[in-house]
């Protein structure tokens, strides 16, 4: 057995990651929304937890449109969470408590309001003339093409001022930077390099498939067959799914900016990068391109554990699927994070099953080869808020109410003692959004008492992964259980062989051992009730269980 440690150019694989989305953490400063001085108020609790890294949601200079995503100032943070000395001293503060710093960069679009922009907009001949992707519109005066913005509508907007279409994938106020220039990635890469200078250890890259679309700008083909939305990359009430996004992004062209990224990157020591990748039935394909040869992106995510299916088939078919295809890439596995609703919710199928889900989840995702990503108050097993139209702050939740109710469920503040006003977040009368009563006897003051609470549960857990170096960058390989409701997989490296078998049903359940395995050690998995019983391992529902494979 051999204890993990996070130091070292390769604390990231197999590392631990956890997110934080500032606005809903902590406010300091009694305006409601969450800020800087209030996350490195609370990074004690996160680095108690057993973490390895944090990920920073945006906290840049930004008009807000899209809860930051829409960047004004890409070296700037927005008076809303504090100063450049306030980033400086939760940098400090994480690495005094051995914690990396991960941000987000949004590179793909900036805010329309981001001098780039506002340059670029007054003629066709200015300096920054070809920053962003600009068209002529049709003779008739439409659109350039058939592309689609993932927030709903066309992915052009018409420009008075210059008389000409913008390209945005997501707001109409996102107008899409123009990878082809050179300038632009030049511009980008020393916004990065701010950030490095300032001792960030990594950057989480939103969007990353999105930097470049074609060129010559063609339309998109339909989804084969004309089916309808595929509810792959957006839900399927909005017509984005129509589209097979051929030419709108995931271009060839990105690699060599990715490979640019990568060597800016590798001038630090130690530093690392996930990207976010949202392709469809492309995903894979597209992270081995991005994270093959050591040379581009560190590792990737896709959407594939961000859906409904929580049942061993699908886990076991994800991570074989990404494993045969991304044969020397790394992956960042996720059940939630701020774009999706909560897993708790998502996967019990009532109140009574959200605390063991919660529980059993954990102890899956954490045993899996490749990192993990965490997100805030998925270690309280909070489920997802349910919110009134009035609520809403999302911009992509207002735009398809009420058939998809957007994002503001997953992002509502951080319960810390239900004995405090607004759960402790707080002390403004009212917070950017409310905390719903649902959460109050889950906050973190209620649970850090009870042994049997999802957030021991946590911290147990994420203690047994540090101790064992087979789960930080062992080999996995999936046994046949027998069951449909049973996972079992091995993971070893050259210190040792564990046995995992994982009951996801509601009642007890009796498996018979794989035949390969020999004599077991059982190891007191944190959490698992399951025994071996002679040639069976009996569990109890929604258990666990692991031994020692001895040679």
């Amino acid at each position: 057995m051999q204890q993990r440690t996070n130091d070292g150019a390769n604390w990231w694989r197999g590392g631990v990651i956890y997110q934080i989305y500032p606005r809903s953490f902590q406010d300091t400063t009694g305006d409601g929304i969450g800020d800087l001085k209030g996350i490195t108020k609370r990074l004690g609790y996160v680095a108690e937890l057993g973490v390895d890294a944090i990920w920073l949601s945006p906290f840049f200079t930004s008009p807000m449109e899209d809860m930051g995503y829409d960047v004004s100032d890409y070296c700037g943070v927005d008076p809303m969470f504090g100063t450049l000395n306030d980033f400086d001293e939760l940098v400090s503060e994480a690495h005094r408590l051995g914690l990396k710093v991960v941000i987000d960069q949004v590179l793909s679009h900036t805010s329309d309001r981001h001098q780039w922009f506002e340059e670029s907009r007054q003629s066709k001949d200015n300096d920054k003339a070809d920053w962003y992707v600009w068209a002529d519109a049709k003779p008739d005066g439409t659109a350039p093409n058939n592309w689609l913005s993932v927030f709903g509508g066309p992915a052009w907007e018409w420009d008075g001022v210059r008389k000409q279409y913008y390209m945005h994938n997501f707001l109409a106020s996102q107008p899409d930077l123009n990878f082809h220039s050179k300038a632009v990635q030049d511009a980008l890469l020393e916004t990065v390099r701010f950030w490095l200078e300032r001792g960030v250890d990594g950057f989480r890259l939103d969007t990353v498939n999105y930097y470049f679309c074609d060129k010559e700008l063609r339309d998109n083909p339909p989804v084969d067959g004309n089916l309808g939305p595929t509810g792959l990359d957006a839900p399927d009430v909005n017509p984005y799914g129509f589209q097979q996004h051929e030419y709108d992004k995931t271009r060839p062209e990105n690699v060599a900016f990715l490979q640019r990224f990568r060597a800016l990157l590798d001038q630090y020591d130690g530093r690392a990068s996930v990207g976010e990748v949202g392709d469809g039935a492309r995903s894979l394909k597209t992270v081995a391109d991005y994270t093959s040869g050591g040379d581009k992106l560190h590792m990737c995510y896709t959407f594939d554990f961000l859906g409904p299916e929580f049942t061993p088939f699908h886990i076991r078919k994800c991570v074989e699927d990404f494993f045969s295809t991304v044969e020397d890439g790394w992956v960042c596995w996720a059940f939630s994070n701020h774009d999706v609703d909560r897993h708790a919710s998502r996967f019990a199928k009532s109140e009574a099953e959200r605390a063991p889900v919660a529980r059993l989840a954990l102890s899956v995702i954490a045993t899996l080869r490749g990192s993990v990503c965490l997100y805030q108050g998925e270690e309280l097993g909070l489920p997802q808020a349910e919110l009134t139209y009035e609520d809403l702050q999302d911009p992509y939740g207002i735009r398809f109410w009420p058939s998809f109710k957007g994002r503001d469920g997953c992002r509502t503040p951080m319960p810390w003692s239900a004995k405090q006003a607004h759960a402790g977040f707080t002390t403004a009368d009212k917070p950017w959004l409310p905390v719903p009563d649902a959460h109050l006897p889950l906050s973190v003051f209620e649970q850090a008492g009870e042994p049997a609470s999802v957030y021991n549960h946590y911290r147990a857990i994420l203690s047994f992964r540090k101790a064992h170096s087979a789960l930080f960058d062992g080999a996995i390989a999936f046994k046949e259980s027998g069951d449909d409701d049973i996972l079992v997989f091995t993971r070893s490296d050259d210190h040792e062989t564990l046995l995992f078998a994982f009951n996801f049903a509601s009642k007890p359940k009796s498996v018979a051992l794989p035949t390969v395995m020999s004599h077991l050690d059982t190891l007191d998995l944190p959490g698992a009730t399951a025994v071996l019983n002679d040639t069976h391992i009996d569990f109890g529902a929604f258990d666990g269980f692991c031994a020692r494979i001895q040679d």
